[in-house]
């Protein structure tokens, strides 16, 4: 059996037992600016565990589910073999400081919820 390797005390992830950042992933999209793509939206929210939001940076599609590869203690069971995207990942500022709903400016976690903002947007929806 391969050993789990102990990731330094130094790393804000040693001390954090939610795991957050391994329970969704985020893809950015294109700005939704017509009918059209907000249509597109409203199919895509309409899936389970698919929710939009807008930050400063743009917008996202977050898509809840939980890395296959956490362990029961929360830690990294390929640790030493991450894919690069894990690697590169900067947690000088991560949700064990602040979830990050707190920066969204837009969250539709549901059809429903993207819908109401599409009638107030759109006059004629």
């Amino acid at each position: 059996m391969k050993e789990t390797p102990v990731i330094p005390v130094d790393n804000k992830c040693s001390r954090c037992h939610g795991t957050i950042c391994c329970t969704y992933i985020t893809e950015a999209i294109d700005t939704p600016r017509s009918k059209a793509d907000f249509k597109h939206l409203l199919w895509q929210v309409s899936h389970q565990n698919v929710e939009i939001y807008k930050d400063e940076s743009g917008w996202y599609l977050l898509i809840s589910g939980r890395c296959q590869h956490i362990q029961s203690d929360g830690r990294c069971g390929i640790y030493e073999d991450r894919p690069e995207i894990c690697r590169e990942y900067d947690n000088d500022w991560c949700e064990y400081d602040e979830p990050a709903e707190k920066s969204f400016i837009y969250h539709f976690h549901n059809y429903e919820e993207l819908l109401s903002y599409c009638k107030k947007r759109y006059k004629r929806w």
